[in-house]
Parts: structure tokens; sequence; C-alpha cells
């Protein structure tokens, strides 16, 4: 099985190959060209790098959401356009659980965060079974930071965090955080899509795929563009 994975729901963009179990390339960049500008002069590196033909390709496995806008609708436009122009089926794989399955097989339980901006994250809770799946404790959403930090403290067990939600909140983490804590090292922090990959072949041995047309991403809340137009509307009435 050889599934091509792509992320662009952050501030990186990655794209990998993985088969049979076997990473066999990965390119990820966290730079400050947009994902417009990089995400497919990647791919053509990697295939080039490794000799791809895309038509071998089972699937492409592609982070969903939440995440950035623009990079959702970059990654989701690239992974689209492939999957119907090689006719095969897309993996949607949600952001979150892409970026806790980089901390395969940890004991601790997994937060990654997202920075959503206004004092809120992206964010879910996860912890590895003894079988080493990945278990939901709390699904994605969109949330307050601090009531996440209440939440953690009523599951009352050792934390990770990861995501570039780190940077902008570890002061109140370190500050307000009522378990036991760390954070994950550069090398694990932001999102694969090794990661992706992995975790996309697992889902489409199961039958998570989908026809690439269907695929949407999944913004969990409306956009800053959006909500300041509602907001107009309404001062205005």
């Amino acid at each position: 099985m050889k599934i091509l994975g792509i992320d662009s729901s952050g501030l990186v963009a990655s794209v990998a190959v993985v088969e049979d179990g076997v990473l066999l390339g990965e390119y990820t960049t966290n730079y400050k060209k947009t994902h417009s500008q990089t995400l497919l002069p990647m791919l053509d590196e990697v295939k080039k790098m490794i000799e791809l033909d895309l038509n071998t390709v089972d699937a492409i496995a592609i982070s969903a959401g939440p995440g950035s806008f623009t990079g959702l609708r970059i990654g989701s436009a690239t992974a689209k356009g492939l999957g119907l122009a090689l006719n095969k089926p897309l993996v949607e794989v949600p952001t979150l659980e892409g970026l806790a399955y980089n901390l395969y097989g940890c004991e601790a339980v997994v937060c990654p965060i997202m920075d959503a901006r206004r004092n809120q994250v992206y964010t879910g809770i996860y912890e590895f079974t003894a079988e080493n799946e990945l278990k939901s404790v709390m699904d994605q959403s969109a949330m307050d930071i601090h009531d996440l930090l209440r939440e953690l403290e009523r599951i009352n067990k050792k934390v990770i965090f990861l995501g570039d939600g780190v940077a902008v909140y570890r002061g109140v983490i370190e500050s307000e955080c009522q378990v036991p804590f760390s954070f994950a090292p550069a090398h694990l922090n932001a999102q694969r899509a090794g990661s992706v990959a992995a975790l996309g072949a697992l889902y489409f041995a199961k039958g998570r795929a989908i026809p690439a047309k269907a695929h949407q991403p999944e913004y969990l809340r409306k956009s800053q563009a959006e909500r300041e137009k509602e907001e107009k509307a309404q001062q205005g009435t």
C-alpha cells in the first residue's frame, strides 16, 4: 500500500510518501513562503528524489482540518486536483489526530494545540492504547485555552503539548496548568505529512476513503472575515 500525505493546515507545509510501513520520502518546511508557492514544488521534488510514479499511489491522505483557512484550502485543492486527475481516493485525516500521531506510543496524554486567535485554540486530547492505537479522549474542537486547561485538570493525567499553539500559549500553560506536563521537542512539535500518510494508511485499510470530489475541509468555525461581516451586520441592526 502506497499513500501520499499532504499537510498545509498550519504554518508548516509538508509532503510525504509511505509505502507498506516505510517512509520513502518527506519534505517539510516551516518558513515565510505561502503554501501556494511551496506545496507543488515540494511534491515534485519528492517525486523526483524517490522516482515516484503518482499513478502507483493507492490513496492521498490529506490533513483535513481544522487549521489555517488559507492553508486548508490550498491543501484541499491540491489533494482534490491530484485525486481527480489520477482517479485516486482521498483519506481525510483530522489535523489534530495527525499531530498527535507524531508521538506514537507515548504513555502520557497527548494534547496538540493550534493557535485559533482570540485566546482560542484548535485542540483535541488523545491517548495511545496498550496496542498503540490512537484513542480520542476529547474530539478536536475550537475552545478557550483556559477551558482546555480545566479539562486536562479534570482528566488528571500527565500531558504533552505540541503544535504551533505552544509558542503562543506557553506562558499560560506554565502558569496555570495543574497537571504534570511537558512540551514536545522541535522535531515532533509541528505537522508532518509522514504522520498524516502513516495514519492515513491505517484509515485507508479500514475503508475510510472517499472520492476526491467529495472532500471538503473541516474548519470547525467561521473565518475571521465571516465573523467580522456578521458583527458589522449586527451593529447595523
